[in-house]
Parts: structure tokens; C-alpha cells; sequence
């Protein structure tokens, strides 16, 4: 089986599953990057220095970029991500099998004006073409694919595969973390609300509480945020740390006890949920959040709180710090979570399975129960109302 990744990077966010599929037996994988990464993204440590030789990439050369086209013509399946559609066009007219790789359509919300213009532009991506599938790399790609009449019953979760360390003792690394630690991480920038954070580090301070808030990033919010930690006297719980390398990152993570996640409905994945759950934090994430609704099973291996609701964000994180034995709880089961199922190796194996299904002409592919390549669901941006008033009710 042929196998093509179409995509503009190739990053630490892409290698562990390109890895897995390298290494799948059977499988011959390539993984195709259209365009060279940015500085801003180089500087935040995203390259990679030593390519794997079974990238491509197609911006180098002529000779490349044909190479390319060749390839993406004659394997038997391609995954698309963001990639121009001009080097999938003809593989598409002639019926071969791909996958369209997508975050959710409708970030800036559902507007009925644009929707004619919308279901005429899917409709000739994707609608014209049966043998196409969805890979969905938010919780909410479904049903926004869904309003422009495309991949319906032909949807399956997904998202990103970032590296899963596996601890010998995750209850160790749990415990060993440094006392009343909390932890933010993002670009500074408006939709991520790095403001959100500081509202909780100032309701703890009034309420006597003695922590240590990390936030690691840069952005064009970064000079409103020393201004505001200086302003709210939090200059001796708050750390602005600025951009670090991803490693680096992790490390902060391993060492906190708390992770807030705060961007809204723009925040497609989020691969930081699936590195801070692995490094074993108590996570309080936006319901917003693309991944958080296939990662997080609210109260079993992290806390949701309504987005926008800093309010309930404060509570939330104050109900960890009073109750250590269920955040130390949260924290363990947040690692399994990606330790067993959401992971690069697991994905790996799932979606050759899928595709074998897909291959042999099955009416109905195989789906699994939930985890990469379970069958998606149509999934509402208010659904966290639902959520809130069954857990009101128990």
C-alpha cells in the first residue's frame, strides 16, 4: 500500500505519525511538504534539521515539484492537509481514494449570508468526488463540513500526533511536581486570551492563595500582559517567560500541576492538550478548543469550562489546588489517555485499517468506538450546555 502525506510542514507535530507509518509493515509512506517554514515559526524551534528520507520537498526544484505530482498521481492513497488543491486536482477526477485532512471551516461562527458562495466552493472541492473521506482535526470539522453538504457518514476523528513520552512511573512524575504550579502556553495573541489566566492568578492571590503561574509565549499581546501583571501586583506569582523551544516547553509541563488552555472557537487543535495530558497535568480547557471534546472526558481525565466564562475557569482551577488527591487523579488518567489511544502509533495502525476497509469495497469502513478513526459526530458549538446540565443533574 502506497501511502502520500500532502502538506505545507513538515514538523515535530507531523514526525511521530509520519515515523509510525514509515515503520508500518506493508506501507510504503511518503510525506510531501509544499512550501518552507517561516522564520517566526524556525525561531519558535518547529524546523527540523535532519529530514527523514522519505519527505519530498516540492518547493525546492522544478524537478521536485514534478516528482511530486508523479507521486501524488500514482499512489493509492493521498491524506491532504494544507496543501495547494492544484496537485491533487487530477488525482481526484480520476477517482482515486483521498483524505481530506481539516480543522473546522467556520471559526469566526456560521453566517447564513456566506452560505450559498460556501456550498457552491465545497461542492466543487470535494462534493463533485465520491471516493474522498474527512479526517477531522477538530471536534466540530464535522458538522461545519456538514452545513456545505460534504463527507456526510464519511467523517472520522482525528488531530495531531505530537511525541508521547512513556514514564516508568507516572505516578512519581505526578507527585514530584512543584507545589501550586499552573501553566499557560500560546502565541500572545488575541484569540488565545492570555488574559484569561491572569484573572485567575488574581482572584487567588485575593483569596491568600501562594502559587507560581507560568506563561510561555510571545505575540503582539505581550506588552498588554507585563502592563496588566504589573498593574494586578502579581510580579511575584506571575512569570512571563516568552517563546522557548518545544522541549523546553515540555518541561514546564512536567513539573506543573495545573494546565489552563484558554483559546476560543479559532483554535482548530491544539497540540499543547495533547503534550500537557501526557506530562501528566490536571487540565481546565475551553470547551472552544478543537481537540478538547475527543481528549477530555470532563471530570474522569480533565475539567471543561465554558468558553469565554473566566469565571468558571477560576473555579475550576481553585477546586485543584484545594483537592490535590483529584487533581494528582486527573493528571494520571489525562496521561493514559494518550499513553494508550491518542498517539501517533495508534493512529498509524487505525487508519491502515480504515483504508484497507475502504480499499476492499466496504459499504460501511470500520470505525472504532472512539480514539483516532472513530466515526465523527456532529458536534454543536453549544454542546458544552448539554454537558453542564447532565452533570448538574447526576
Amino acid at each position: 500500500m502506497k501511502i502520500v502525506f500532502l502538506s505545507n510542514y513538515f514538523n515535530h507535530h507531523q514526525k511521530p505519525f509520519s515515523d509510525s507509518m514509515n515503520k508500518t509493515d506493508g506501507v510504503e509512506y511518503r510525506f510531501i511538504e509544499t512550501e518552507e517554514m517561516d522564520l517566526e515559526r524556525k525561531n519558535m524551534g518547529w524546523g527540523e534539521k535532519n529530514y527523514p528520507d522519505y519527505v519530498i520537498k516540492s518547493y525546492e526544484t522544478e524537478e521536485k515539484y514534478d516528482e511530486s505530482i508523479k507521486v501524488i498521481n500514482e499512489v493509492d492513497v493521498v491524506i491532504f492537509g494544507s496543501a495547494p488543491y492544484k496537485m491533487i486536482k487530477n488525482r481526484l477526477k480520476a477517482g482515486k481514494l483521498v483524505f481530506r485532512y481539516s480543522e473546522r471551516l467556520y471559526k469566526k461562527g456560521f453566517k447564513f449570508y456566506e452560505q450559498p458562495l460556501r456550498f457552491l466552493k465545497y461542492f466543487y472541492l470535494w462534493g463533485r468526488f465520491r471516493n474522498t473521506y474527512l479526517l477531522c482535526s477538530s471536534a466540530y470539522a464535522y458538522a461545519d463540513y456538514l452545513k456545505t453538504f460534504n463527507f456526510k457518514n464519511r467523517a472520522y476523528n482525528w488531530g495531531y500526533f505530537p511525541e508521547v513520552k512513556r514514564y516508568s512511573d507516572i505516578k512519581s512524575l505526578i507527585k514530584g511536581k512543584e507545589k501550586n504550579s499552573l501553566l499557560w502556553t500560546a502565541r500572545l495573541i488575541e484569540w488565545k486570551h492570555p488574559e484569561a489566566p491572569l484573572y485567575v492568578a488574581e482572584r487567588l492571590k485575593k483569596d491568600g492563595y501562594d502559587f507560581k503561574l507560568r506563561l510561555i509565549g510571545n505575540g503582539e499581546k505581550e506588552t498588554e500582559m507585563e502592563t496588566l501583571i504589573k498593574e494586578k501586583g502579581l510580579s511575584d506569582s506571575v512569570e512571563l517567560l516568552g517563546a522557548m523551544a518545544p522541549e523546553k516547553v515540555r518541561e514546564y509541563m512536567e513539573k506543573s500541576e495545573i494546565f489552563m488552555f484558554t483559546s476560543d472557537f479559532n483554535e482548530g487543535w491544539g497540540a499543547v492538550l495533547n503534550e500537557s495530558m501526557n506530562s501528566g497535568c490536571a487540565v481546565v480547557a475551553s470547551h472552544a478548543i478543537g481537540s478538547v471534546p475527543l481528549l477530555i472526558k470532563d471530570n474522569e481525565n480533565g475539567l471543561i469550562y465554558r468558553n469565554g466564562d473566566s469565571e468558571d475557569l477560576y473555579k475550576k482551577v481553585k477546586f485543584l489546588l484545594d483537592n490535590p488527591e483529584i487533581r494528582e487523579n486527573l493528571g494520571e488518567k489525562a496521561y493514559f489517555a494518550l499513553a494508550k489511544t491518542w498517539n501517533a502509533e495508534v493512529a498509524a495502525k487505525r487508519i491502515v485499517t480504515l483504508i484497507k476497509d475502504i480499499m476492499n469495497g466496504n459499504k460501511n469502513p470500520h470505525g472504532f468506538e472512539e480514539g483516532p478513526c472513530a466515526k465523527a459526530k456532529k458536534l454543536k458549538n453549544n454542546w458544552y450546555n448539554q454537558l453542564y446540565n447532565n452533570e448538574k443533574n447526576k
